[in-house]
C-alpha cells in the first residue's frame, strides 16, 4: 500500500494566535517544500479558510483535507475532518453559532483573518474563536458525522485542552478509533500508555500556528490514495 507523509493539524491566520504569515498560499507552498503529501486545515471552531488553502494548492502534488479543531464544552480539543469544502463550511457555520459572543481582542490574540487563495483579506471574524462551544464531547461525533465527517481527540498527551487532562483517561463513550499524540516518544516512554497503541490508531501532527512548525516529511500513513475517504477508512477502522 502506498505511503504518504501527512500533517493533519494546521492552523491558518484565522485562528487566534495564528501567525499572519499562515496565509493560504504560504501554507500550501511550505507543505510542498516540506515534502508533505496530505495536509488538513484545522482552524479553531471555524472553516472559513479551508477553501482558500485548497485553491492555493491547485497545481501542487498536495492533498488538502478540510477540517476544524473544535473546543467542546468541556474545553477538549477535537480534530474534525470533512470530505469537501462545502461540508466543512456548512459545519463551520453551525459551530460558530455555538460560540459565546465574546469579541476578539486583536492586541492579545491577533486578527482573525479570512483570506482568499491570493492572500487578499476578505473578512475578519469578530468573536474569539478559541473559546469553548456549548456542545459536549458526548454529542460531537454524531454532529460531525451528520456533515459527512469524522473526528478524534487532539494532542491527548498535552496538559491542557486534551481529553486525558480533562477526564484523567479516555471514556468508553463516545468511542473514538484514533488519537492524536503530539509527542509520541515521550508519551509512550511511560509503559502505562502503551495500551493506547493497541486500542487506537495513533497519529502525530504539528498543530502548527507558524510556518516553521509545519511537519517535515516525518509522519507517514499507508493509504490506497491521498483522499478523505481513504483517511476515514484508515483512521476509523481500529
Amino acid at each position: 500500500m502506498p505511503k504518504y507523509a501527512y500533517d493533519l493539524h494546521i492552523h491558518t491566520c484565522l485562528s487566534p494566535c495564528g501567525d499572519e504569515q499562515m496565509t493560504p498560499p504560504n501554507i500550501a507552498n511550505m507543505a510542498y517544500i516540506a515534502g508533505l503529501d496530505i495536509i488538513a486545515i484545522t482552524d479553531h471552531n471555524s472553516a472559513r479558510n479551508v477553501r482558500a488553502v485548497i485553491n492555493a494548492a491547485k497545481g501542487l502534488p498536495l492533498a488538502v483535507i478540510p477540517g476544524m479543531e473544535l473546543t467542546t464544552a468541556e474545553e477538549i480539543h477535537v480534530v474534525c475532518l470533512f470530505p469537501d469544502a462545502d461540508s466543512a463550511e456548512k459545519a463551520g457555520l453551525e459551530m460558530e453559532k455555538h460560540l459565546p459572543p465574546i469579541q476578539n481582542r486583536p492586541e492579545f490574540f491577533g486578527e482573525q483573518l479570512v483570506m482568499d487563495e491570493n492572500e487578499e483579506i476578505t473578512d475578519t471574524f469578530p468573536f474569539l474563536l478559541s473559546n469553548a462551544l456549548d456542545i459536549s464531547i458526548d454529542l460531537l461525533p454524531e454532529i460531525i458525522s451528520g456533515f459527512g465527517g469524522f473526528c478524534y481527540p487532539a494532542h491527548v498527551d498535552k496538559q491542557t485542552n486534551s481529553i486525558i487532562s480533562v477526564f484523567g483517561a479516555l471514556p468508553d463513550k463516545p468511542r473514538f478509533e484514533s488519537l492524536e499524540v503530539h509527542n509520541p516518544t515521550q508519551f509512550f516512554e511511560n509503559a502505562e500508555n502503551t495500551f493506547y497503541r493497541e486500542k487506537y490508531t495513533i497519529i502525530t501532527s504539528s498543530d502548527a500556528h507558524n510556518l516553521h512548525d509545519i511537519s517535515a516529511r516525518e509522519h507517514i500513513i499507508e493509504l490506497d490514495e491521498p483522499t478523505f475517504d481513504a483517511l476515514q477508512t484508515a483512521l476509523c477502522a481500529k
